[in-house]
């Protein structure tokens, strides 16, 4: 008789304890359900945020656009400093805007032009990023020719040049393109171009989406292309990037003014400091700050959602040319040496 209420006491026991794990279990999965719910809810709120905010960014750009209705070349050149809000620092729209999401518009005349690089410019810029000590002639002439055997429209390879015979060698192959590239991240797949832009933010660099410009802004420049500049080092870009904080560019004798003499006469074909461009690229974000070594709060985003768009007329909205919800924010800053 003890021995079967013992059997039946055991019964018991495991059945409470099936039922305490089984309850366990559910109120484990309806709090991940829960969550799950609210992070779904929270990232759709952050989607929806960021494309409003990617619409009032376009109807910036409009606005800054809209002619003042006085045809005067005085009233053009003081709207010029509106224009050049898009620099890529973070905008304070006309617009009511969520002030938690940041806004960044980049002029494309702030980048240099792949697609317009003169055969000497190119050769400038492949010397300047080898460094002056270590641009072999040599190695110039081989990068020119896989260059041009890459964007020419023919099969046959120039001497020290690449075509498919090359490339199909490759692990993974793949062809040349044989005319004018297609996108920024091309130029690492042309011969010994990996070596030296490798690290680049491309896309903050270089520009492919304007035929008429073939130079470059300082007023609207990218850090990334103003280390590729030749003539500019890091000391010589803080002065630029600290004098456009409160001043333009309204010619090359303000430049001359921080740029050495002789670095000046290597910078000097490179620019155009009225030159503005109809293609945008649009960086809109979540707001992350997070405090520096001396406590002062910085951006500490490192991606966007992002659009490249072409403006058309003043009222007409904007043409989107490409989207990549995970771009890249090109530098804010120079690099800090020591880190």
């Amino acid at each position: 008789m003890q021995h079967g209420r013992g059997s039946v006491l055991v019964v018991v026991l495991w059945t409470l304890t099936l039922l305490s794990v089984l309850v366990a279990v559910i109120a484990s999965e309806v709090r991940l359900s829960a969550q799950a719910a609210r992070l779904h809810r929270e990232d759709l709120q952050q989607w929806a945020a960021q494309s409003a905010a990617m619409n009032q960014a376009e109807m910036e750009l409009l606005l800054a656009r809209m002619p003042s209705g006085v045809e005067s070349r005085e009233l053009e050149e003081l709207d010029r400093p509106e224009l050049y809000r898009f620099n890529g620092e973070p905008l304070t729209l006309h617009y009511p805007q969520d002030a938690n999401i940041v806004v960044r518009i980049y002029d494309h005349a702030g980048k240099i032009n792949l697609g317009n690089l003169r055969r000497a410019q190119l050769r400038e810029l492949l010397a300047h990023k080898l460094g002056e000590d270590k641009a072999d002639p040599v190695r110039l002439n081989a990068l020119m020719a896989a260059w041009n055997d890459w964007t020419d429209l023919n099969d046959a390879a120039a001497p020290d040049g690449a075509e498919a015979d090359y490339y199909l060698t490759l692990d993974p192959p793949y062809r040349p393109r044989n005319g004018p590239l297609e996108s920024v991240e091309e130029i690492l797949l042309i011969k010994g171009f990996a070596e030296i832009f490798g690290d680049v933010d491309l896309d903050a660099a270089f520009t492919l989406y304007d035929d008429e410009n073939n130079n470059i802004n300082l007023n609207l420049a990218t850090i990334e292309a103003l280390r590729l500049l030749p003539g500019l080092d890091d000391q010589s870009i803080q002065l630029i990037l600290d004098y456009r904080r409160d001043n333009l560019f309204r010619g090359n004798g303000d430049v001359a003014q921080l740029i050495a003499a002789e670095n000046m006469a290597l910078l000097r074909p490179w620019l155009s400091n009225n030159q503005l461009s109809a293609f945008y690229s649009i960086l809109v974000y979540p707001r992350l700050e997070r405090a520096d070594a001396e406590g002062v709060m910085q951006d500490a985003a490192t991606t966007a959602l992002s659009e490249i768009v072409r403006i058309n007329a003043a009222t007409a909205r904007p043409t989107v040319v490409k989207i990549n919800p995970y771009q890249r924010i090109p530098l804010r800053a120079l690099p800090d040496p020591e880190e």
